[in-house]
């Protein structure tokens, strides 16, 4: 399976990530001009090399109107009232560290500063004429934004408003991004736990602690840490970016890698500031699973049954009983299931509520599977579902039961006969 890992020990931000997914691609530069030719409004991107603790990576710069204005997170809490002033506050993160405050003040009507709300966002992205997969993902990270700034104020997202500049460096950073995921084309995105910062972050409404509000919100759910380094290393926009495409956060799974990007932050610490993506093949059949077991010796066959029905629904990948001796001569069953490690805790809930046990254990095991295909073959008895399962040298075909029965019952004859009948067809 070809998997894209991001270790984000530094944090994200969006031309970080667009940096390092840029060092796998083959052609850098000439990704470079492709992008510059989306023709994203008043937009210029340009790669410049990067070092970083002796580390050799990409920065890339994103200017607007020929001045670079990095990431632009926006305070966005307008009062309108009876006169044509608002005040707009927005942060400039710099390669994801090192936030600049600054207050604006816009007199309108005199054509100096525009700002843009979702509804514009979309007519500007749409005007870019993006592959409809890419353009449905630039409006998802930027709805998942724009969600996030309406939580943190308390106003609808239809009352968001972007800052003209900002709103181009964002989009520039965010299509980027999802042209280049749509380029690479990975089977699987896996995120590190994500590195926020710690510390506080200034702001037009005075000091907030770290992640800011919107960055938080977008990270509900996701596995995030503090740590030693002051400042913002997670932006709204790398968080949105890494909260769409990732499949799966945590740690870096078996897998061999043949392309390692590094993308740079702006800033220096003593731990290299950048993004690191790796690229490479994991093997699917490698997955590792959770075996969650208990032992009952006062539940009815019928209340064994109705509880295995129930975790299967749930999700679990198998699940089966043993007999068993336990304590006092009482003959027992142990019920085991198999799950994946995201469904633990739904299966925990459930085994509890539907069994009498009073503990369970968990066992971490790897399994490893057949690749399987299944197609539809249509018969004069009727549609028949043929599963394929092969590898390790292996290939086995077999007909689904239920497809089998059915006809078997149709037609009063056995199994095998139906069995028969359609090898026959084939």
């Amino acid at each position: 399976m070809k998997t894209l890992y991001l270790d984000c020990g530094m944090g994200a931000a969006g031309d970080m990530l667009t940096a390092a997914l840029l060092e796998l691609m083959p052609e850098s530069d000439v990704f470079i001009q492709e992008l510059n030719a989306l023709g994203i409004p008043d937009v210029t991107f340009i790669k410049e090399s990067s070092k970083k603790c002796g580390i050799t990576g990409t920065h890339i710069r994103v200017m607007v109107n020929g001045i670079e204005e990095t990431e632009h997170l926006h305070d966005h809490h307008h009062e309108h009232e009876n006169n044509d002033e608002e005040t707009h506050a927005h942060y400039h993160e710099h390669g994801s560290n090192g936030e600049v405050t600054h207050t604006h003040t816009h007199e309108h009507g005199n054509g100096k500063h525009h700002h843009s709300g979702m509804q514009q966002i979309e007519q500007i992205v749409t005007e870019l004429h993006l592959p409809e997969n890419v353009e449905k993902d630039v409006l998802a990270v930027y709805a998942l934004i724009a969600e996030a700034e309406s939580h943190a104020h308390g106003i609808p997202v239809s009352e968001i408003h972007f800052h003209e500049v900002g709103t181009m460096d964002a989009i520039a950073d965010i299509t980027a991004v999802c042209v280049l995921m749509d380029k690479l084309s990975p089977d699987k995105v896996i995120v590190s736990p994500i590195h926020v910062g710690s510390g506080h972050v200034k702001c037009a409404h005075g000091i907030l602690p770290v992640p800011a509000p919107a960055t938080a919100y977008i990270l509900r759910d996701v596995p995030i840490y503090g740590g030693g380094i002051k400042g913002e290393l997670c932006t709204p926009t790398g968080a949105a970016l890494l909260k769409h495409f990732a499949a799966q956060f945590g740690n870096m799974p078996i897998m061999r890698v043949s392309a390692i990007g590094y993308g740079m932050g702006a800033k220096d610490f003593a731990t290299a500031n950048c993004v690191r993506a790796m690229l490479g093949e994991t093997m699917e059949e490698d997955n590792s699973i959770l075996e969650l077991s208990c032992n009952v010796d006062d539940m009815t066959a019928e209340a064994v049954g109705f509880a295995m029905e129930i975790l299967f629904d749930g999700g679990a990948l198998d699940v089966y009983t043993v007999p068993i001796g336990m304590k006092k001569s009482r003959p027992g069953i142990l019920l085991r299931v198999i799950c994946n490690e995201q469904d633990k805790e739904k299966m925990i809930s459930l085994i509890f509520r539907h069994t009498t046990t009073l503990g369970i254990r968990e066992t971490i095991s790897r399994r490893y599977t057949l690749e399987r295909e299944i197609k539809t073959l249509e018969t004069p008895y009727g549609s028949v579902r043929e599963k394929t399962s092969s590898g390790y040298g292996v290939t086995r075909l077999k007909f689904e039961y239920d497809d089998l029965t059915r006809i078997a019952k149709e037609k009063g004859i056995s199994m095998e006969e139906v069995k028969r009948l359609i090898e026959d067809i084939k």
